[in-house]
């Protein structure tokens, strides 16, 4: 096993090998010359029009009036519609019907859609559906708003039933271990701020058929909502998408409202309708990743060992379900992360505000899960005054026993140690963190931190039936190859993956293979391009595909060539067998003429993975990934800002289909996931405003925030499940690399009171004023000794003050 860290393969390289190498991603060219087509660069047909939506101005209240002749008499305005022009379902929520697509009677956030304009111009439905914010058009009657995942949680106010996992008896391994610990901690939510917003084109068809060109991560969804809304069946809808320009999961079932707004206009009036949300709409109307409030207890030994654990995990879902329950039982999987908890009680709340709807967001629950799990055994390290790298090790899953998790699953690839022993050697660690503690000794303003953190991600939907794909393979006369897959490119890669997948599989070079948009009239049915399963499910389904055609292919050649099928190989562009060969085109030519199916469908249905919603217990993924990163921070104790100086990700994406693009999702992942923990901050004022709604307010990390050591590689670990060339999947559990950005942190602002008996209080995100607020809790906390002989006194990891975001 060794780091894999390759240049990008160029000219015959890249024709000569395609899967394994670091190939461009295929529309590079496109991306940095500006050429590359999103739906919003769709050239327009003639009566093209624009929507724009009239948005609630209260967070909680009943629609008592809704006058929109103002509305209609604005400039340009062609129509305003509302509920009640839906003529089939007013829904897009993606579990439950409890999402409308333009409210009725009620409105349950503020920014919640309550009609659609539609105009001659993007610039003049907005300017008429602003309107909406005077009191002469829409009129409502206050109720209480609930705006607080805390709040939610006293008024037992939720959109699904909790989540209880439990094994072993944690109260009573709690009580009798030698050294107890309790807290509270607190996350905020993030924006997914994809660089394309929400955006739909629809155009009506022949027939009441509707082609819905959509910035989306789940056309099939898409399609299916936009029948339901008009009361058509799905075959009746198509939807199209090429590319987006980021997704992030907040385009995963939330695309849905400006698709169905979209093809609602274009069916009423029979014309082409647009809807591109401006960026402050976009951040008012859609959710974000979770936020979560948490409370915890453990007991441990002096190594730091846990004996029982427990936590309740409060996530604010916002006023629907949407998928909350999936999100929230992933915080219920990866609570562990990468330790085995032999005694554990896990509650999971998906706590009903009226803000946001919140979703999909890379990670999924996951990271919201582990964060708490890191937090705890940081906490745990300080009360010992030990290394927190030796307190996580002394918890690591193990091999052969130790290996099985709450739920049930044995950790059957466990490489977690080995990695861990590469990354700490690669990165100097135990050095550098005793020159930290002689830096901060004599440092009283500028104090570093260094810490480690590492990674177990599940991969797989937790809803079984979702891991499933299609592809299309076609082979044309000329031996060129074309692929339809029902996966949604979003910047991340799947389609060169596919392509590279697909010209292994048929031993030509990447060049003579082309990805097409997704679109639901070639592949149905289709899972949204979520739960990092992209590249495994459509990979595969694509390889089944080409393989198909390979072994029809086989045939033909054996009886040209000599000697068996089996003896046949495709490589480099030729086809050899029995000491002959011939140019791959050529065999397809011959196919041809001599009535060989030269095209084939694939499907992949991803196997062993079960769950029981019920008892939450199964085997909800397929494998998982591994990783661990070092970071080192320096903060400045006067002003509360810090800076990251270096910092150190190993990876585990097993034999990675393409190095280049897998170690650009890993920096973007580590990246994102820091912005989470320590910049991007959400905060709704009392009135369920959300203030945060557009870059002016919201920062997510520039480049400015990359350190200036930077140093990534790929762990090679062979999958030991067969998927496609023994790789695994990489969106989203590098994001989790960045809690050791937040550790850092807390291990600078610690250095401050190394005697106190508990760790800081810190909230997440650490800005600057949290970091502040932390610095002066420690006073505090030296004050505080736990006595000789007695349970350790509890400590809260909530901020002194409350978090803005509550």
């Amino acid at each position: 096993m060794n780091k894999v860290s390759e240049p990008l393969a160029t000219g015959a390289a890249l024709e000569a090998q395609a899967i394994g190498v670091g190939l461009p991603h295929e529309s590079a060219t496109l991306h940095v010359s500006g050429e590359a087509t999103y739906t919003d660069d769709i050239a327009e047909l003639r009566g093209t029009l624009h929507a724009a939506l009239g948005l609630s101005r209260h967070a909680h209240a009943r629609i008592v009036s809704l006058d929109l002749d103002a509305v209609r008499a604005a400039p340009g305005v062609v129509a305003v519609l509302t509920a009640a022009d839906i003529p089939g379902e007013n829904n897009c929520g993606p579990v439950l019907h409890d999402d409308p697509i333009l409210a009725d009677g009620l409105v349950q956030y503020l920014g919640q859609p309550v009609f659609a304009v539609i105009a001659e111009s993007h610039d003049l439905a907005r300017r008429a559906a602003a309107l909406a914010k005077s009191e002469d058009v829409v009129r409502y009657e206050l109720l209480e708003a609930v705006l607080t995942p805390r709040e939610a949680k006293e008024k037992k106010q939720f959109v699904l039933p909790p989540l209880h996992l439990r094994r072993g008896d944690p109260d009573a391994a709690i009580a009798a271990a030698k050294h107890r610990i309790k807290g509270e901690f607190e996350v905020g939510g993030q924006e997914q701020f994809y660089l394309e917003g929400q955006v739909a084109y629809a155009i009506p068809k022949e027939l009441d058929g509707m082609l819905v060109h959509s910035s989306t991560q789940h056309p099939s969804e898409m399609q299916h909502l936009v029948a339901h809304m008009l009361g058509w069946p799905t075959h009746n809808v198509m939807c199209e998408c090429r590319r987006m320009g980021g997704g992030f999961g907040g385009k995963e079932s939330q695309s849905a409202v400006f698709a169905c707004v979209a093809a609602l206009a274009a069916h009423k009036l029979h014309r082409p309708v647009k809807l591109r949300a401006d960026r402050d709409d976009d951040f008012m109307i859609t959710g974000k990743r979770h936020d979560a409030v948490y409370a915890y207890e453990a007991g441990f030994d002096d190594d730091g060992r846990l004996a029982g654990a427990r936590v309740e995990i409060a996530l604010r879902a916002g006023y629907s379900a949407d998928l909350s329950g999936a999100v929230a039982t992933r915080a219920v999987c990866h609570f562990d992360n990468a330790y085995y908890l032999s005694d554990v009680d896990i509650v999971a709340l998906a706590c009903k505000t009226n803000t946001q709807s919140n979703t999909a967001f890379r990670g999924f629950g996951g990271p919201q899960g582990a964060l708490v799990m890191e937090v705890l055994l940081d906490d745990v390290a300080h009360r010992l005054k030990r290394d927190p790298l030796d307190v996580r090790r002394a918890n690591y899953y193990g091999i052969g026993e130790r290996d099985t998790t709450p739920y049930g699953q044995k950790v059957e690839d466990n490489v977690i140690a080995p990695l861990t022993d590469e990354l700490v050697e690669s990165s100097d660690y135990q050095a550098r963190r005793a020159a930290i503690a002689a830096f901060n000794a004599k440092s009283p303003v500028l104090r570093r931190g260094i810490a480690f953190a590492p990674v177990k991600f599940g991969i797989s939907f937790n809803v079984p039936f979702l891991n499933q794909a299609g592809a299309l393979v076609h082979v044309y006369k000329d031996g060129s190859v074309l692929v339809n897959h029902g996966g949604t490119e979003m910047g991340q890669g799947l389609n060169t993956k596919v392509a590279q997948v697909v010209a292994n599989a048929l031993g030509v070079g990447l060049s003579h293979v082309r990805v097409t948009a997704t679109d639901t009239s070639k592949v149905a049915n289709t899972s949204a391009t979520a739960a990092s399963t992209g590249s495994d499910l459509n990979g595969k389904a694509a390889e089944a595909a080409a393989l198909t055609i390979r072994a029809r292919l086989a045939e033909l050649a054996a009886k040209q060539l000599g000697g068996t099928a089996d003896e046949v190989r495709f490589h480099n562009g030729v086809v050899d067998s029995n000491g002959g060969e011939m140019p791959f085109s050529q065999l397809v030519a011959a196919a041809y003429l001599a009535r060989v199916q030269l095209w084939s469908d694939g499907f992949y249905a991803t196997p062993k993975v079960h769950w029981d919603a019920k008892t939450l217990q199964g085997h909800p993924f397929y494998y998982f990934a591994y990783g661990a990163a070092v970071s080192e921070v320096v903060v400045d104790t006067l002003t509360g800002e810090w800076k990251l100086v270096r910092a150190d990700l190993l990876h585990d994406a097993g034999q990675s289909i393409n190095p280049a693009i897998d170690i650009g999702q890993v920096e973007g992942g580590f990246i994102q996931g820091m912005g989470w923990l320590t910049t991007e901050e959400l905060w709704w004022n009392r009135d369920g405003r959300l203030m945060t709604h557009a870059p002016s307010t919201y920062k997510i990390p520039a480049v400015s925030d990359t350190p200036a050591a930077f140093n990534v590689a790929l762990y090679r670990n062979d999958n030991v499940e067969p998927t496609v060339f023994r790789s695994k999947a990489v969106g989203e559990p590098p994001l989790l690399l960045g809690f050791s950005v937040l550790l850092a942190i807390r291990a600078a602002i610690a250095s401050v009171a190394p005697d106190a008996t508990d760790a800081p209080k810190l909230r997440a995100p650490a800005t600057p004023e949290a970091i502040l607020d932390a610095l002066d809790g420690c006073a505090a906390l030296l004050s505080q000794p736990a006595q000789a002989g007695e349970p350790s006194q509890p400590s809260t990891n909530d901020a002194a003050q409350p978090a803005p975001v509550n």
